[in-house]
């Protein structure tokens, strides 16, 4: 009986900065025909007939209505990580194509690189590793975590997940969100929501930004927000960097509206070498690194793999991204 030939799976390459890991090949491997944007670009002709889904890995490949088009019988686009923003969704859509992301696998990940951004702020742990001797403790002075209040904008699972973790540190931690959590949510891990984001702004001690980037979240936090805000506050996003209006954030740090910020996402990505944040010393930013481990990368492509199978096999679909209404 000769062997089913696998579905096939467009990427954008095996390795390099942008491409699937390669040990995770093997994985995809057992499951479908691999084809890289160059192969596609070579025999577009003979292999657009065989894709049948689209793994999208560090937002590529770029999905186009012109990418659309050759794909005759392709049936889902199923993206590695969280965010979507960088997809057309209705354009997608209205394709008969079917759109996944992996929410499951990068919720702890990106809650830890919440947590690590602001301890590393409320203690200056990157200002004090430039030291090459020592000075006195009182130069160094931050502020604790424990008994501070937390403002969680956002209170999906990875918003959840920051609360877990902030409970263990003893934090006041309030949220605000588009729904209440249930009550039983809530008291687990002892969070008050605040139906009014400014309300929330007022009384944090730190923000930590975990919504989706939407047209309705686009600069949520700006000059009027940011204003709001103690002066002693620290501003933390593991969002999206369009989330912050970053001439809002610069003008905030450098007239001492809010003490500091840490981020794990900026916009664009990476800054200009020449932006008014990298200069700054009350700032921390990292290389959008929230899901950067093994455990989490590996987890989001199996929980891609998944989301494929279940689309080509007409099963329920464990993580499908709609587009909005409107």
């Amino acid at each position: 009986m000769a062997k089913q030939e696998q579905p096939g799976l467009l990427i954008v390459e095996i390795g390099g900065v942008r491409g699937v890991l390669e040990g995770h090949v093997e994985l995809l491997k057992k499951h479908f025909h691999l084809i890289t944007m160059k192969e596609f670009l070579k025999k577009k002709e003979r292999l657009s007939e065989k894709i049948k889904s689209v793994l999208i890995y560090e937002c590529r490949p770029v999905i186009d209505r012109e990418l659309l088009q050759s794909l005759p019988h392709l049936k889902v686009i199923a993206n590695s990580g969280v965010g979507v923003d960088h997809l057309d969704l209705k354009l997608i859509s209205s394709f008969g194509v079917k759109v996944t992301n992996t929410p499951h696998a990068v919720s702890d990940s990106t809650a830890d690189i919440g947590m690590a951004l602001m301890l590393a702020s409320a203690r200056r742990l990157v200002e004090g590793n430039f030291l090459n001797s020592f000075h006195f403790a009182a130069d160094w002075l931050g502020d604790e975590v424990t008994g501070a209040t937390l403002g969680i904008i956002g209170m999906g699972s990875i918003g959840y997940k920051v609360a877990k973790r902030a409970k263990a540190f003893e934090m006041k931690i309030l949220y605000h969100n588009r729904n209440q959590r249930k009550e039983e949510e809530e008291q687990a891990v002892g969070a008050r929501y605040c139906e009014k984001m400014e309300d929330l702004l007022q009384q944090s001690d730190f923000v930590i930004l975990v919504v989706n980037l939407t047209p309705q979240t686009h600069k949520l936090i700006g000059k009027r927000e940011l204003e709001l805000m103690k002066p002693t506050a620290t501003l933390i996003n593991i969002s999206r960097g369009a989330v912050v209006d970053h001439d809002a954030l610069v003008e905030a740090l450098q007239n001492g509206i809010i003490k500091a910020a840490a981020l794990d996402v900026t916009n664009p990505e990476p800054l200009p070498r020449d932006h008014p944040l990298l200069k700054l010393k009350n700032i921390i930013i990292t290389p959008h690194i929230g899901t950067a481990t093994v455990q989490a990368t590996r987890m989001m492509t199996e929980e891609a793999v998944a989301n494929i199978q279940a689309v080509l096999n007409g099963l329920p679909i464990p993580s499908e991204k709609l587009s909005e209404p409107g």
